[in-house]
């Protein structure tokens, strides 16, 4: 009786501080989003209006005073942009707790139908699109000193509403005292280095506009670091080169060389953003759960007591309270792992993107599906927009799965081993445990076993000493058909086992890399099943084909070499000479012509006098060869007269000819 009294008044407690806890709860973070759509909006016009359109629509002709405003206002360059990143970064981690605020009930607070569930999310992110489109948008318009004054304008209001609320209404029902300054540290984080961001794009313009500080062309093409990518791969390789490290080797190799895109960097960053908070919910959730079932056992107990039951259910409850306590430490310690385990895949991730885009630009495709090889052009563009939202997603869902699949291999760890040895009872565990691993290594051993024998008596010898393994030849092929017609029969047996294990290994490694979104978890064959890997090919080739720093390098080129035909401004990242004389232009390109047909005669047949002559000479039989002994012969003349002949006389002669 007095144990139950100690409950009840335990629940009362429980009860009195979930009712200040709740008396504590707002909305100020729902409202929050709400009020901001209107100044949001109103910063997009401004920034729209400032914008000028590229090309002129019917409208202009009707308002001709708007003189091409109202352009298209481009919150973050997906694609090609690589400035300002972390910038972007933070941006993304502010939206972090809005994104997660979504799934929550405080955001939909009437009752809606089960179908239309996805409209009501499809409309929420559309509104925080929008409330967090200032952020965006002000980092990336062209005119600074309009952006930056419209961002520090709009952040500081955030900043204060996020303080203040957090000071003065810390607690919450899941984490108890101080859960808001737990939760939202990230976001007001995110959102302090905005504003010092904007301030400083202020001080930037105002000493541009001064004429204190240069102003950058931000209309280039290729950026420094792909150009010294490129530079790379013209020069020699050294002989002797540095080893790598073992975390270099093992871990991770930093090239300076390569940058992620905004996009990249968002993703991860939100993705972090959110296993912290799903890490916290759920040791939290997962602490509120075991108090209750600590509470019910109780009952139970009460109950058994008080009613007189049988033996049987009074032996239950000590097994119950022992399964309840390794369930919450198992759960407890599972959780540090599985969140370790989701962070290491993000980094992965990262890791694994610019492997895969460095192989791509190597003309290396061999890692890829042969059906991927060449996906779809509007499959690759629509997964650019897929994977930031898909990678988070995968991560969240995969910290859940990962955390579920590690607390169980944790319950089969401690009732197997631990349990044992702490009731007295380690001789029999450990005779189960030899007879488990005995049996495997029989059926192991017995692998082994026929591959040994082949090797030995079945295989012909090496054909050479320095041969690393026997060809694929029979020898004694009559020993050979007894031994497989005896080992069919317990291959049979042993291939139940397999099979078993076949399937267990699948589920386990499934469903450990459920999150990574760069692996396929289909068998050869179905990878197009899986959609998330279909994503992470099609942007990565979406990725290769537009951030590819050779192609971009020659595309700057050619625009540099056109800047300056036009006799127009060239682009700075590479040092254009101004145009040469004509006769120096002529000698150098004679010079190139030379070397190259000297190198190559073989071209010389594709010029244009012999394409023109082609169909005249096909009358005669002999005519193909013919050509090719006289491309080969001048292509001689001119190798041993061009130490004598200036290059105009012997490419004049060689064309003559």
């Amino acid at each position: 009786m007095e144990s139950l009294l100690m409950m009840r008044h335990s629940q009362d407690h429980v009860f009195s501080n979930d009712s200040v806890v709740q008396d504590c709860q707002n909305t100020i973070s729902v409202d929050l989003l709400h009020l901001s759509l209107i100044p949001a909006a109103m910063i997009a016009g401004v920034l729209s209006f400032l914008q000028r359109r590229a090309q002129r629509l019917g409208i202009d002709h009707r308002l001709p005073f708007l003189r091409g405003r109202f352009g298209i206002v481009v919150p973050l360059d997906t694609i090609g942009s690589l400035s300002n990143r972390w910038s972007y970064g933070f941006a993304f981690g502010a939206v972090s707790s809005s994104v997660l605020l979504l799934f929550s009930e405080q955001y939909i607070p009437f009752t809606v139908p089960p179908w239309a569930r996805a409209i009501v999310y499809l409309i929420g992110a559309l509104e925080v699109g929008l409330a967090y489109f200032p952020f965006f948008a002000c980092l990336s318009t062209p005119f600074r000193m309009a952006g930056a004054v419209l961002g520090i304008l709009y952040s500081l209001p955030w900043i204060i509403v996020t303080v203040w609320d957090t000071i003065t209404c810390p607690n919450g029902k899941v984490l108890g005292k101080y859960q808001k300054v737990i939760v939202q540290w990230p976001c007001i984080l995110s959102l302090i280095f905005l504003l010092g961001r904007f301030i400083y794009m202020l001080v930037k313009a105002v000493r541009i506009r001064q004429q204190l500080e240069p102003e950058q062309d931000t209309e280039e093409l290729i950026e420094v670091h792909q150009v010294n990518h490129v530079k790379r791969l013209l020069r020699k390789t050294p002989k002797h080169s540095k080893p790598l490290s073992w975390f270099q080797r093992r871990v991770y190799e930093w090239d300076p060389y390569f940058k992620f895109p905004n996009r990249i960097i968002g993703t991860v960053i939100i993705s972090l953003v959110g296993l912290y908070t799903m890490t916290l919910a759920d040791y939290s959730l997962s602490n509120v759960v075991f108090d209750k079932v600590d509470k019910w056992k109780n009952t139970l107990e009460y109950l058994v007591e008080s009613c007189n039951e049988t033996e049987t259910l009074g032996a239950m409850i000590p097994q119950l309270e022992e399964f309840v306590h390794v369930a919450r430490k198992s759960w407890l310690a599972t959780t540090i792992f599985a969140s370790m385990n989701s962070v290491a895949y993000t980094f992965h991730i990262l890791a694994c993107y610019r492997k895969h885009l460095k192989r791509l630009w190597k003309g290396q495709r061999g890692f890829i599906p042969e059906r991927f090889h060449n996906p779809s052009s509007a499959i690759s563009v629509a997964s650019i927009a897929r994977y930031s939202g898909w990678q988070i997603a995968f991560t969240l869902w995969g910290y859940l799965i990962v955390h579920f699949v590690h607390f169980l291999l944790a319950l089969l760890l401690v009732y197997a081993l631990v349990l044992p040895i702490q009731h007295g009872k380690a001789l029999t565990m450990l005779t189960n445990l030899g007879i488990i691993v005995l049996t495997i290594g029989l059926v192991i051993s017995f692998v082994i076993l026929q591959v040994v024998l082949v090797q030995i008596f079945f295989l012909q010898d090496k054909l050479s000493p320095t041969d690393k393994q026997k060809p694929l030849a029979l020898n004694n092929r009559k020993a050979f058909h007894c031994f497989n017609y005896f080992f069919f029969f317990y291959n049979v047996v042993m291939g139940i086992s397999n099979c078993i294990l076949r399937l267990l290994t699948s589920i386990v490694v499934g469903t450990w890399l459920v999150s990574r979104i760069d692996r396929t978890i289909m068998q050869r064959g179905y990878e197009n099943m899986d959609a998330g890997y279909s994503t992470w090919i099609g942007m990565i080739f979406a990725d290769h084909y537009h951030n590819n720093p050779v192609m971009v390098c020659f595309c700057q080129l050619l625009v540099s070499k056109t800047l300056v035909r036009h006799n127009t401004s060239a682009y700075s990242t590479f040092s254009n000479t101004p145009p040469e004389s004509p006769v120096n232009s002529r000698v150098r390109r004679r010079w190139a012509l030379l070397y190259t047909l000297l190198r190559n005669p073989h071209l010389i047949l594709l010029r244009k006098h012999h394409l023109s002559t082609s169909s005249s000479l096909a009358t005669s039989p002999s005519s193909p060869s013919d050509t090719v002994v006289r491309a080969w012969v001048m292509a001689s003349q001119a190798q041993s007269r061009q130490t004598v002949l200036p290059p105009e006389i012997i490419v004049t002669q060689a064309e003559e000819s």
